[in-house]
Protein backbone atom coordinates (compact mmCIF):
# COMPACT_ATOMS: atom_id res chain seq x y z
CA UNK A 1 0.00 0.00 0.00
CA UNK A 2 1.17 3.54 -0.68
CA UNK A 3 1.30 5.94 2.22
CA UNK A 4 2.21 9.00 0.21
CA UNK A 5 2.77 9.92 -3.36
CA UNK A 6 5.02 12.59 -4.62
CA UNK A 7 8.70 12.78 -5.47
CA UNK A 8 11.87 10.78 -5.07
CA UNK A 9 14.14 12.12 -7.76
CA UNK A 10 17.76 12.94 -8.42
CA UNK A 11 19.29 14.74 -5.46
CA UNK A 12 22.71 15.67 -4.14
CA UNK A 13 21.70 14.73 -0.59
CA UNK A 14 21.38 11.00 -0.86
CA UNK A 15 20.19 8.02 -2.82
CA UNK A 16 18.62 8.74 -6.17
CA UNK A 17 16.00 6.45 -7.55
CA UNK A 18 16.71 6.90 -11.21
CA UNK A 19 20.49 6.85 -11.38
CA UNK A 20 21.84 5.18 -14.51
CA UNK A 21 25.48 4.19 -15.10
CA UNK A 22 25.45 5.13 -18.78
CA UNK A 23 24.02 8.06 -20.73
CA UNK A 24 20.75 7.52 -22.55
CA UNK A 25 19.68 8.41 -26.03
CA UNK A 26 16.78 10.78 -26.53
CA UNK A 27 14.54 7.86 -27.51
CA UNK A 28 15.51 6.00 -24.34
CA UNK A 29 14.75 9.04 -22.19
CA UNK A 30 11.41 9.55 -23.91
CA UNK A 31 10.44 5.94 -23.29
CA UNK A 32 11.45 6.17 -19.65
CA UNK A 33 9.39 9.32 -19.09
CA UNK A 34 6.40 7.74 -20.83
CA UNK A 35 6.76 4.69 -18.60
CA UNK A 36 6.93 6.88 -15.51
CA UNK A 37 3.89 8.87 -16.58
CA UNK A 38 1.85 5.72 -17.18
CA UNK A 39 2.90 4.31 -13.80
CA UNK A 40 1.94 7.54 -12.03
CA UNK A 41 -1.47 7.62 -13.73
CA UNK A 42 -2.08 4.02 -12.65
CA UNK A 43 -1.20 4.83 -9.03
CA UNK A 44 -3.60 7.79 -8.98
CA UNK A 45 -6.36 5.79 -10.68
CA UNK A 46 -6.04 2.91 -8.22
CA UNK A 47 -6.08 5.25 -5.23
CA UNK A 48 -9.16 7.13 -6.47
CA UNK A 49 -10.95 3.84 -7.13
CA UNK A 50 -10.22 2.52 -3.66
CA UNK A 51 -11.36 5.75 -2.01
CA UNK A 52 -14.59 5.54 -3.99
CA UNK A 53 -15.15 1.93 -2.85
CA UNK A 54 -14.10 2.48 0.76
CA UNK A 55 -17.64 2.71 2.12
CA UNK A 56 -18.61 -0.47 0.27
CA UNK A 57 -15.61 -2.58 1.30
CA UNK A 58 -17.42 -4.60 3.98
CA UNK A 59 -19.96 -5.81 1.42
CA UNK A 60 -17.27 -7.85 -0.31
CA UNK A 61 -17.22 -10.23 2.66
CA UNK A 62 -20.58 -11.59 1.54
CA UNK A 63 -18.98 -12.88 -1.65
CA UNK A 64 -16.82 -15.48 0.08
CA UNK A 65 -13.44 -16.23 -1.45
CA UNK A 66 -13.70 -13.62 -4.25
CA UNK A 67 -14.58 -11.12 -1.54
CA UNK A 68 -11.48 -12.06 0.44
CA UNK A 69 -9.37 -11.53 -2.67
CA UNK A 70 -10.96 -8.13 -3.38
CA UNK A 71 -10.60 -6.89 0.20
CA UNK A 72 -6.96 -7.98 0.32
CA UNK A 73 -6.19 -6.27 -2.98
CA UNK A 74 -7.89 -3.01 -2.04
CA UNK A 75 -6.55 -3.09 1.51
CA UNK A 76 -2.98 -3.13 0.23
CA UNK A 77 -3.48 -0.65 -2.60
CA UNK A 78 -3.91 2.30 -0.22
CA UNK A 79 -4.27 3.06 3.48
CA UNK A 80 -7.57 4.90 3.11
CA UNK A 81 -9.77 2.01 4.24
CA UNK A 82 -12.14 1.48 7.19
CA UNK A 83 -10.52 -1.78 8.33
CA UNK A 84 -7.21 -3.63 7.91
CA UNK A 85 -7.42 -6.44 5.37
CA UNK A 86 -5.62 -8.87 7.70
CA UNK A 87 -8.43 -8.51 10.21
CA UNK A 88 -10.86 -9.66 7.53
CA UNK A 89 -8.59 -12.59 6.64
CA UNK A 90 -8.43 -13.55 10.32
CA UNK A 91 -12.21 -13.42 10.66
CA UNK A 92 -12.97 -15.19 7.39
CA UNK A 93 -10.57 -17.97 8.33
CA UNK A 94 -13.06 -18.97 11.00
CA UNK A 95 -15.98 -18.95 8.57
CA UNK A 96 -14.51 -20.40 5.38
CA UNK A 97 -11.73 -22.94 4.80
CA UNK A 98 -8.60 -21.21 6.16
CA UNK A 99 -6.26 -22.62 3.52
CA UNK A 100 -8.43 -21.33 0.69
CA UNK A 101 -8.80 -17.98 2.45
CA UNK A 102 -5.02 -17.66 2.62
CA UNK A 103 -4.58 -18.73 -1.00
CA UNK A 104 -7.09 -16.08 -2.12
CA UNK A 105 -5.81 -13.29 0.11
CA UNK A 106 -2.11 -13.75 -0.73
CA UNK A 107 -2.36 -12.94 -4.45
CA UNK A 108 -4.74 -10.07 -3.65
CA UNK A 109 -2.26 -8.48 -1.26
CA UNK A 110 0.60 -8.96 -3.73
CA UNK A 111 -1.29 -7.25 -6.54
CA UNK A 112 -2.28 -4.43 -4.18
CA UNK A 113 1.39 -3.72 -3.50
CA UNK A 114 1.83 -2.81 -7.15
CA UNK A 115 0.86 0.75 -6.23
CA UNK A 116 4.07 1.14 -4.24
CA UNK A 117 6.16 -0.45 -6.99
CA UNK A 118 4.60 1.80 -9.64
CA UNK A 119 5.05 4.89 -7.48
CA UNK A 120 8.75 4.11 -7.19
CA UNK A 121 9.02 3.30 -10.89
CA UNK A 122 7.41 6.61 -11.81
CA UNK A 123 9.86 8.50 -9.59
CA UNK A 124 6.98 10.35 -7.96
CA UNK A 125 6.89 8.91 -4.45
CA UNK A 126 7.40 10.91 -1.28
CA UNK A 127 9.74 9.30 1.24
CA UNK A 128 9.00 10.42 4.79
CA UNK A 129 11.67 8.23 6.38
CA UNK A 130 14.62 8.83 4.07
CA UNK A 131 17.16 6.98 6.21
CA UNK A 132 15.07 3.80 6.36
CA UNK A 133 14.37 4.03 2.64
CA UNK A 134 18.09 4.13 1.88
CA UNK A 135 18.65 1.06 4.06
CA UNK A 136 15.89 -0.83 2.27
CA UNK A 137 17.16 0.27 -1.13
CA UNK A 138 20.60 -1.09 -0.23
CA UNK A 139 19.02 -4.37 0.88
CA UNK A 140 17.16 -4.51 -2.43
CA UNK A 141 20.40 -4.02 -4.34
CA UNK A 142 22.20 -6.73 -2.37
CA UNK A 143 19.48 -9.29 -1.72
CA UNK A 144 16.65 -8.41 -4.09
CA UNK A 145 13.93 -11.04 -3.84
CA UNK A 146 14.83 -12.13 -0.32
CA UNK A 147 14.20 -8.59 0.91
CA UNK A 148 10.76 -8.58 -0.70
CA UNK A 149 9.97 -12.06 0.64
CA UNK A 150 11.00 -11.43 4.25
CA UNK A 151 9.24 -8.08 4.48
CA UNK A 152 6.07 -9.49 2.93
CA UNK A 153 5.87 -12.58 5.14
CA UNK A 154 6.09 -10.60 8.40
CA UNK A 155 3.45 -7.92 9.17
CA UNK A 156 5.34 -4.62 9.31
CA UNK A 157 5.06 -1.02 8.09
CA UNK A 158 8.22 -1.15 5.96
CA UNK A 159 6.93 -2.98 2.91
CA UNK A 160 5.65 0.25 1.37
CA UNK A 161 9.20 1.59 1.25
CA UNK A 162 10.54 -1.73 -0.06
CA UNK A 163 8.00 -1.67 -2.89
CA UNK A 164 8.91 1.91 -3.77
CA UNK A 165 12.61 1.01 -3.72
CA UNK A 166 12.00 -2.03 -5.94
CA UNK A 167 10.23 0.10 -8.53
CA UNK A 168 12.79 2.90 -8.34
CA UNK A 169 15.66 0.46 -8.82
CA UNK A 170 13.85 -1.22 -11.72
CA UNK A 171 13.79 -4.58 -9.94
CA UNK A 172 12.05 -6.99 -12.37
CA UNK A 173 8.29 -6.78 -11.88
CA UNK A 174 7.76 -10.53 -12.29
CA UNK A 175 10.28 -11.33 -9.60
CA UNK A 176 8.82 -8.66 -7.32
CA UNK A 177 5.35 -10.16 -7.68
CA UNK A 178 6.65 -13.72 -7.27
CA UNK A 179 8.48 -13.10 -3.99
CA UNK A 180 5.72 -10.82 -2.76
CA UNK A 181 3.07 -13.45 -3.57
CA UNK A 182 5.00 -16.19 -1.74
CA UNK A 183 5.52 -14.10 1.38
CA UNK A 184 2.02 -12.66 1.46
CA UNK A 185 0.42 -16.09 0.96
CA UNK A 186 2.35 -17.57 3.88
CA UNK A 187 1.32 -14.61 6.04
CA UNK A 188 -2.36 -14.62 5.08
CA UNK A 189 -2.65 -18.40 5.43
CA UNK A 190 -1.16 -18.16 8.92
CA UNK A 191 -3.65 -15.46 9.88
CA UNK A 192 -6.55 -17.44 8.42
CA UNK A 193 -5.63 -20.56 10.39
CA UNK A 194 -5.15 -18.44 13.51
CA UNK A 195 -8.69 -17.16 13.05
CA UNK A 196 -10.05 -20.66 12.52
CA UNK A 197 -8.36 -22.09 15.62
CA UNK A 198 -9.36 -19.07 17.70
CA UNK A 199 -13.01 -19.60 16.89
CA UNK A 200 -12.74 -23.34 17.58
CA UNK A 201 -11.10 -22.57 20.91
CA UNK A 202 -13.78 -20.06 21.90
CA UNK A 203 -16.58 -22.47 20.96
CA UNK A 204 -15.45 -24.82 23.71
CA UNK A 205 -16.46 -22.24 26.30
CA UNK A 206 -19.78 -21.24 24.73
Amino acid sequence: MVRAACCVSRSDEGLTVDEKPTPKTRTGRDREWIGRAVALVLVVAITVTVVHLADKIQRFQAYGYPGVFAISLLGNATVILPAPSLAVVFAMGGVLHPLLVGLCAGPGEALGELTGYLAGYSGRAVIENREMYEHLANWMRRHGGWTVFILSVVPNPLFDLAGIAAGALRYPLRRFLLFCWMGKTIKTTTFAYAGAYSISFMERFL
